[in-house]
Parts: structure tokens; sequence; C-alpha cells
């Protein structure tokens, strides 16, 4: 029988560079069913002190977690794998050890392989690949290669996946015609266990069970199994989305900042955003989605949508309260999210509802970021309008092409 399962597949351990020390298996474990995430990509596998915690709190891994890991290649860019077991991770592990200087210091190592032999290593341990967050001006695939075939080479079939990072959604890539028989995927990077950043971007998959066989059958959309959502942050608030000064974050067009030789007055770098970049790379006037693709639904964290609806501060006592009132009553935040309906939400402060109505009908106002600052939401002015005038369902405003 098939299940819905909510997944983030991109994460990183408390031994990975700025992040958490709360990033622990133990409270991972406890926070995920708050998010209402069934399973969690360990992040880091490929750090001995990150398997040794593994292997100590092997019940709550098995439970939540599958062995992932994000590793840099010789050319800066970044790749995500998903790896069939821990043992395999350790495999993987020797297969780098001698190409890396930091495999024991860092759990986001770099590797001194080309894109295409790490896919090579993936694949001799039966590991799903693909670019980590592709379009970020930083460590990304296209920030430093035109298509995939030029970094993976002859592996370039291999590739089951592109993770799109928070300054992109389907629309953006769909315009690329070589992404057409892959996979998107949206994970969060977190760095910290929290719920404003835990599952700030997620996968919904329909499998049949909580393994990587059924993981791998859902990426591969194979025997029924296949991904049925995307949530993500509109990409306008990702902090690389408009190409601008890394220092002053003036944006700029394209044709602005070569004539700026890509240096703002202030002295500050111009960074290439991932809306510009995109439209360089397009082959698609706009984007085609393949029948496979799963609609992408744009959401910030509950937290954040309170914030908003109440005029106060993320970490306010207010704001957790409302928080956790609505989580009791949902179960999860991604059924607050996600699952619910405007008349579940009866008895509840109708500012809040609204917001959250706002953004699954997708009524909210982005000052794009870029830079390296993300964008800012508002709230429409109407807001008391949106629960009234909205679509039946998420589904409901999506065309397959």
């Amino acid at each position: 029988m098939p299940i819905s399962v909510n997944a983030d597949l991109h994460i990183h351990s408390h031994f990975a560079a700025a992040s958490s020390k709360k990033m622990t298996i133990e409270t991972l474990a406890r926070e995920a069913p708050k998010k209402g995430i069934n399973l969690i990509g360990s992040g880091d596998c490929l750090h001995p002190g990150w398997i040794s915690e593994i292997k100590a709190n092997k019940d709550l891994f098995d439970e939540f977690f599958l062995p992932t890991c994000e590793v840099e290649d010789a050319n800066r860019v970044h790749h995500l794998m998903i790896l069939p077991s821990l043992t395999k991770a350790e495999e993987l592990r020797e297969a780098f050890v001698r190409y890396s200087t930091d495999i024991d210091k860092d759990g986001r190592p770099r590797v001194n392989l080309s894109g295409a032999e790490i896919a090579e290593a993936a694949s001799d341990i039966e590991a799903l690949i693909g670019p980590a967050h592709a379009f970020t001006p930083w460590t990304a695939i296209y920030a430093y290669h035109d298509s995939l075939k030029d970094c993976y080479e002859d592996m370039r079939d291999y590739i089951s996946f592109i993770e799109l990072g928070l300054s992109a959604d389907s629309s953006y890539a769909d315009l690329i015609s070589d992404h057409r028989d892959l996979t998107f995927l949206t994970n969060s990077d977190a760095h910290s266990p929290w719920a404003i950043r835990l599952a700030r971007e997620f996968n919904r998959f329909e499998m049949e069970d909580i393994t990587f066989d059924e993981l791998k059958l859902a990426i591969l959309r194979k025997k029924g199994r296949r991904p049925i959502l995307n949530v993500g942050l509109p990409p306008e608030e990702g902090k690389y989305n408009q190409t601008a000064c890394t220092r002053c974050y003036r944006k700029f067009s394209p044709e602005e900042a070569v004539a700026y030789r890509w240096r703002c007055e202030c002295g500050g770098l111009i960074k290439k955003g991932v809306f510009d970049r995109v439209r360089e790379l397009a082959d698609l006037e706009t984007p085609i989605h393949p029948p496979h693709r799963p609609p992408y639904l744009h959401l910030i964290p509950l937290s954040e949508i309170i914030s908003l609806a109440i005029h106060r501060g993320v970490d306010t006592k207010s704001v957790r309260e409302l928080w956790e009132k609505l989580v009791m009553r949902f179960g999860s935040e991604v059924a607050v999210l996600v699952d619910s309906k405007p008349e579940d939400f009866e008895g509840f402060d109708r500012s809040v509802v609204s917001a959250i109505c706002a953004f699954k009908e997708g009524r909210v106002i982005v000052e794009p970021g870029g830079g390296g600052r993300y964008g800012t939401i508002k709230l429409p002015a109407n807001l008391d309008k949106v629960l009234s005038n909205g679509q039946r369902s998420l589904f409901d405003s999506y065309d397959e092409v």
C-alpha cells in the first residue's frame, strides 16, 4: 500500500563547518516529527565522528535516517549522494580518503577528483548522486559548467536528480530541456535542527516503505513509486536569486554588471544571480514540465508566517505559543502548512490563517534577494479576502506539458 513520505535529504551534522552543536541524531530524531518529516538524509556520513555517533544511536538512525553526504570536487562543485547503507558509506570514505585532506575534519569534505570520477565512485557502491544546490553562484555545477555533460562527462546518464537550491524552483529548472528526465529535489541544507531551518524545503514521495530501495525507486520513478510534491521557498527569497553586490547588495542587470566589470562602486564583487544564470542556460522560452514533474508549493517556515501575520519577531513568546498550538492541533508543521484546509482552523487567529492561505495560494509579495542577502516577503494588503478567493487545492493551478 503506497504511503506519503516527507523527506529532507540534505542536512549537515555538528561536524560540518558553521553547523549548530545541536545537530545530533537525538535532537534531529526528536524535532523531525514536529516538523512532519518522516525521512532525513543524515548528511556528513563520511566523517568518522559522525559515523561513530550514528552507530551509537542505531535504533534512532534506522527509524528516521538514510546515509547521505555532500562533497566538493576539484573544481569546487558540490555533489549530493544518497547511500544504500552505512557499510557503503565506509566503503566510499575509503575510496575518497587518499584524495582529501579534510575528510576527517569537515563533514562536507573536499575531494580532489572530477565530477565524473565522483559519480563513478557513487556508481561503484550503487549510491544515487546529483548536483547539490545546482544554480547557486558559489560551489554549484552551473557556477562552473554550462551543462550536466560538462561536469559528469560519460557519467551523465548515471545522474538521477538535481537539487534545486533555495533560489530556484521547477519553473526555473524546466527552462532547460536537459533536465527533462531528472527528478528535482528540494532540501533544506540545514545547519540547525529547529523548525525554522530543518525541512524549510522538502520532498514528498509516494513509496511503500521508508527504505533506501524504496527511495531509489521513487527518485528513479519506477514501479509506481514517485515524487508527488516539492515544497520550497519562493525562489526570489533566496539570497542569490538576483545579480547583486556581495557587499552593499545593490542589484544589477547583467548588462550593468558587465559594464561595471563585475565590481560595484563600493568595491564589492558583483555576483551573478540564479535568475540571470538560468536564462543564460535556458533553451526553452517558457518552462515545459514533463508529465512526471510534481507540483511545487512555495512556503516558508510556519514560525516566519506567524511572525509576518502578527507583526512579532520570530523568536518572541507570542510566535512560539501560536506555533505550538497549531502543531499540537494538526500534529506537525507540514500538516498545518500543506495538508490543512481553511475550515480546519476554526478558533485560530484569523490573520495567521489568512497568511497561511496567502502562501498556499501564491498571493505573497517577494522583494528578491541577491548578493548573499535573503529577499523579503510581504503579505497582501487584502489579506482577509484570501480565505474566500483561493483555489480548491494546490494541485488545481498546476498544468503539466
